[in-house]
């Protein structure tokens, strides 16, 4: 055996493994840099013609609701509920799409199980 400890044969595939390493680093980064940048976006989602309307972030948490004073009815309770879980699974989503779509070119199509 050579003195690397590898026979002769096998002591190029260091230098492949170091450019693997290099690159999953640098494609670490990338998505850090990424996923920071969606936590800072904020997507809003609206339905019922504008009576009810979701702001999210990045990071799927709600910021703000907005209820238009039309969309309050005390005979349909119902209604303003069904809006309100419409427009934030809505924005949920929306905030899926841009972490999906943000990733997906540093991953390149790629589907990491956990990322989104």
């Amino acid at each position: 055996m050579a003195k690397g400890g590898f026979p002769r044969g096998m002591g190029g595939m260091g230098g492949n493994m170091n450019n693997m390493l290099r690159q999953a680093k640098k494609m670490q980064e990338e998505m850090e840099k990424a996923q920071e940048a969606l936590e800072q976006k904020e997507l809003e989602a609206s339905v019922g013609g504008g009576a009810v309307s979701v702001k999210v972030n990045g990071k799927k948490e709600v910021l703000s609701i907005a209820i238009s004073p039309d969309a309050v009815d005390p005979d349909d309770v119902e209604m303003l509920q069904d809006l309100l879980v419409t427009a934030v699974n809505e924005a949920l989503r929306k905030a899926d799409e841009a972490a999906a779509s943000s990733l997906s070119g540093i991953t390149g199509g790629m589907s990491i199980p956990g990322l989104f």
